[in-house]
């Protein structure tokens, strides 16, 4: 049986897009996308979900009066559409636990750092890389994670690297490291969930043959 994945988003969708992109070329074993969630109205991602024909949603933060009942709102959404992969891209919204209660090892979240570098808190989108070029990091990359309740702590799936280079702007980095990593390891870590080849233990992620 085929895994159900739902993909949220909020913003241009360029992860998403990568995952489109491989799902059309056959990259995604026993997997297939079935809703883009965004937390954004207006986020570009639900134009490029509409192209794909794949259905989306709405759920928007400002809808709810906490955090806690919008994340109970997208965790009823995904039960409702039989979800049983939530993948994080580009997803602004810090949710509570019940999210993690609900999808234990099944929600993969794709950070623009090498974590623990640049992580948690304010490290996202554009400014992960601003802090990296403002430490001198000679290296930065991509990591691909599962969610836990710790912001940017869970098990670690994938982890690439690129150089930084002496003229870098955020922007550039930014670029590179989406091209290099990001694109290229989400939709292997998607299609290595849906095979029931990756295993959890503790910190520890092992890729099953």
């Amino acid at each position: 049986m085929a895994k159900k994945i739902a993909v949220l988003v909020s913003g241009g969708g360029t992860n998403l897009q990568a995952l489109i992109d491989a799902q059309t070329r056959g990259e995604i074993h026993n997997g297939e996308i079935v809703a883009v969630i965004s937390s954004n109205p207006n986020a570009y991602a639900l134009e490029r979900a509409k192209t794909a024909h794949i259905s989306s949603y709405v759920v928007s933060r400002k809808d709810y009066p906490s955090s806690q009942a919008m994340t109970i709102a997208l965790v009823e959404l995904l039960q409702e559409l039989e979800i049983d992969l939530v993948v994080m891209a580009g997803f602004m919204v810090i949710l509570t636990p019940e999210m993690m209660q609900a999808y234990p090892n099944a929600i993969l979240n794709v950070h623009p750092a090498l974590i623990p570098s640049f992580a948690g808190e304010g490290c996202y989108g554009i400014h992960v890389h601003e802090k990296a070029l403002e430490y001198g990091v000679k290296l930065s990359g991509a990591t691909i994670h599962f969610v836990s309740e710790e912001c940017d702590a869970g098990p670690i799936v994938f982890q690439k690297a690129v150089e930084v280079l002496p003229d870098d702007t955020p922007e550039t980095l930014q670029k590179r490291i989406m091209e290099q990593c990001e694109w290229k390891l989400l939709p292997l870590a998607v299609s290595l969930f849906c095979e029931e080849r990756l295993q959890v233990e503790g910190r520890q992620v092992r890729i099953l043959e």
